[in-house]
C-alpha cells in the first residue's frame, strides 16, 4: 500500500486530552479519531489492526467448535425485563426513547432466546456460538480512548450444556482458547478470579493486562501461585484479639470528628484496628428495603463487591440523607449499639469477630462509643468476608506475600449455569424424556481493548511498537526522495519486488516531505521493519534496515535486500 493513497494522518504534537499512551498514540499514528464522548470514528490503520485482532479471535473460537453469528444490535425491553436486566443495567443501557428497544451491552437474552426453540433435546447440545459485534454501554466518564468508550466491539460467545460437567469442559476450552487469542496478540496477561458482577454465576475468571492505567486492581502472590481480582480476593491476617476484660460502655464527646483518621488523632492512638468503622448500606426488597451495618476495622476498607456476592447486586450504600432517618446520626457518628431495636441488620468483618473494646459511633452526632464488646453488646452479629485486601499480606495459607497492581481487562469468562436460561425458559429433553434447563457460560474479549492494551506494554518516547501478529505492516519502505532519479527508481523496483513476493509493505512515496518528517511518522506507526533508500547507501550500491524496537541499523547490498527483508519480516 502506497502512503499517498492510504489515509494515515499523522500528528506530531499529542492531543490535549489523552493522557495514557495508548489514547494518545492510537490518535497521533491516525488510527482513529473522537467523535463524541466515549465514541471513537475508526481510520484504515486502526481498523486493520482490529481486523487482525478479530482474526486471530475467529480462528481460535473456531478451532474449539463455535459458530459465529451477527446478532441484531437492537433488542426488545421485554427480553430484559424477563432476566430483570432491564432494571439490573439502569442507565448503563441506551434505551430508544420512541420504541421499546434498547442496544443491547451484551447478548445473553438474544442467544438464550435463539437457543430455546432450537436446542430442545440433549442431542443438540453442546454447543458454543459466538459473535464479533458492537456493544453499546452508556458509560457515565468514557476515559482513556477505547479503554472505556461508550461503543466497542467485543467478542461474546456462549456455551450451552446438557450438564455441569459439560460446561466445565466448555468453560476450561474458552479458558485456553483465551490463552492462546492473547498470546498470539502477545500480550503480558494474567489470569484472575473475579466478581460475576451482573452477569451473575457460579465462577469467573478476567484476563488482566498489568498496567498502571488500568482501572482494576489484581492481587497476586510473589510465588505466583494465587492471583485474583481484588474484588473477590482474600488474605491472612491476624484477627483483632479478645482481651481479658468486661469493661461498660461508655459514651464520650467527639466533636467535628468524622473520620477514623481524626478519632485516632483525638485520641491519640495509632493501631486502628479497634475503631471499628460503620458503614450503612441499603439492600432493595419488593415490599421493604433490607438495612445492613457493616463493621471492619479502622485501617480497612469494605468490599462492596464482596457485599453485592453476599446480598445481591441491588445493595447499595445509604445516602447522606438517609442515614439520619435509619441510624440517628450522620456519617462518622454511626455505630452497631442497638441497631437490632432500629431493624439494622449488623455483619462484621472476620477480622473483628467476637472482638471487644472496640470504639464505634454513638448514633448521635459528635459522639462515640467505647469498650463495645460484640458478643456482649451485637449478640446477633454475623461474620463475613467483607474487606478490601492489602499489599504485603499474606495469601490464605500464609506461604506467600501479595502483592496489588493495576490492570486492564480484555478478557471476562463465565459459568452462568442456569440463570438466564431459567428465566427464559431454556429447556431441553434428557435421554429419558425428563425436561431440563439449559447450562450457559458466558465469554467476552474486547477487541479494541486488546489493541490498546498492547500499546500501553509496547511504545517507547518515540510510538508504537508492533510485533509478531500484532504488526500492521511487515515493512514500511521508505524513500527519501521520491521526486526523480536513481533513488525513486530503486524503491519503486523494491516495492514491485516485495509484493509479488507477499511481503505487506507500506511504502511511503511522499514527494516534498522530508526526511526527518519521514523517519518520525515511521517510528509513531511502528512498524517493525523499515527498508531506507537514500542517495548516500544507495551510492554505495547499499540498502538501510532498520529494526524499530532495538533501533539496530544494518546496511545491505541492494540486490540482497530482498531476501534480508524477507528473512527479518518472517514473511
Amino acid at each position: 500500500m502506497r502512503l499517498t493513497q492510504y489515509f494515515v494522518p499523522t500528528l506530531k504534537d499529542d492531543p490535549v486530552d489523552a493522557v495514557v499512551a495508548s489514547h494518545r498514540l492510537m490518535i497521533r499514528s491516525g488510527m482513529i479519531r473522537p467523535l463524541t464522548s466515549g465514541v471513537y470514528s475508526y481510520l484504515p490503520l486502526g481498523l486493520k489492526m482490529f481486523r487482525k485482532v478479530e482474526e486471530i479471535i475467529r480462528q481460535e473460537m473456531n478451532a474449539i467448535g463455535g459458530n459465529e453469528f451477527y446478532l441484531p444490535v437492537l433488542s426488545p425491553n421485554e427480553l430484559w425485563a424477563q432476566t430483570g436486566r432491564l432494571e439490573d443495567y439502569g442507565d448503563l443501557m441506551f434505551r430508544i426513547k420512541n420504541r421499546e428497544l434498547v442496544l443491547a451491552p451484551t447478548h445473553e437474552e438474544v442467544f438464550t432466546s435463539i437457543a430455546k426453540p432450537n436446542l430442545i433435546s440433549y442431542k443438540d447440545l453442546p454447543k458454543i456460538w459466538y459473535q464479533i459485534q458492537s456493544k453499546f454501554r452508556n458509560e457515565e466518564r468514557p476515559r482513556a480512548g477505547v479503554l472505556r468508550g461508550r461503543q466497542f466491539t467485543m467478542k461474546d460467545a456462549y456455551s450451552f450444556d446438557s450438564t455441569w460437567e459439560g460446561l466445565d469442559k466448555s468453560y476450561d476450552a474458552m479458558a485456553i482458547a483465551y490463552r492462546n487469542i492473547f498470546n498470539r496478540c502477545g500480550l503480558n496477561f494474567v489470569i484472575v478470579s473475579a466478581h460475576s458482577g451482573a452477569m451473575g454465576g457460579s465462577a469467573s475468571e478476567e484476563f488482566m493486562v498489568p498496567s498502571p492505567v488500568g482501572e482494576d486492581n489484581i492481587v497476586y502472590s510473589e510465588d505466583g501461585k494465587y492471583s485474583s481480582n481484588i474484588e473477590v480476593a482474600v488474605s491472612f491476617k491476624e484477627g483483632v484479639k479478645r482481651l481479658e476484660s468486661d469493661l461498660p460502655l461508655e459514651e464520650f464527646h467527639t466533636p467535628n470528628i468524622k473520620s477514623i483518621e481524626e478519632l485516632a488523632g483525638f485520641l491519640g492512638i495509632e493501631d486502628k484496628s479497634r475503631l471499628a468503622k460503620s458503614r450503612v448500606f441499603v439492600n432493595p426488597g419488593k415490599e421493604k428495603n433490607e438495612i445492613i451495618m457493616v463493621l471492619v476495622c479502622g485501617d480497612d476498607e469494605v468490599n462492596e463487591s464482596k457485599l453485592q456476592n453476599h446480598f445481591g447486586l441491588n445493595i447499595r450504600p445509604a445516602h447522606s440523607e438517609e442515614l439520619a432517618e435509619i441510624t440517628g446520626a450522620d456519617a462518622g457518628s454511626i455505630g452497631p449499639i442497638d441497631a437490632r431495636s432500629k431493624g439494622i441488620k449488623v455483619f462484621a468483618d472476620l477480622l473483628l469477630k467476637d472482638a471487644n473494646e472496640l470504639i464505634s459511633g454513638a448514633n448521635k452526632n459528635d459522639y462515640h462509643i467505647k469498650n463495645i464488646d460484640l458478643i456482649r453488646d451485637v449478640p446477633d452479629v454475623e461474620y463475613l468476608d467483607l474487606r478490601v485486601v492489602k499489599e504485603g499480606e499474606h495469601t490464605s495459607d500464609s506461604s506467600s506475600v501479595i502483592r496489588v497492581t493495576r490492570a486492564i481487562e480484555v478478557g471476562h469468562i463465565f459459568k452462568l449455569g442456569t440463570k438466564f436460561s431459567e428465566a427464559l425458559n431454556a429447556t431441553f429433553l434428557d435421554a429419558e424424556g425428563k425436561e431440563n434447563v439449559i447450562i450457559m457460560g458466558s465469554y467476552g474479549i474486547g477487541v479494541e481493548r486488546t489493541v490498546a492494551a498492547y500499546i500501553e506494554q509496547n511504545n517507547d518516547e518515540k510510538g508504537i511498537i508492533w510485533s509478531g501478529e500484532m504488526k500492521p505492516f511487515d515493512l514500511m519502505l521508505i524513500s527519501l526522495n521520491q521526486s526523480e532519479g536513481t533513488v525513486k527508481e530503486q524503491a519503486e523496483k523494491m516495492y514491485s519486488e516485495l509484493l509479488a513476493k507477499g511481503v505487506d509493505v507500506l511504502f511511503d512515496d511522499r514527494q516534498d516531505v522530508r526526511p526527518g518528517v519521514k523517519f518520525n511518522d515511521s517510528d509513531l506507526i511502528g512498524i517493525p521493519l523499515q527498508a531506507i533508500v537514500g542517495e548516500k547507501n544507495l551510492a554505495q550500491g547499499n540498502i538501510e534496515l532498520k529494526i524499530r524496537k532495538t533501533g539496530e541499523r544494518i546496511l545491505v547490498n541492494k540486490d540482497d535486500a530482498l531476501n534480508k527483508i524477507i528473512e527479518l519480516a518472517g514473511t
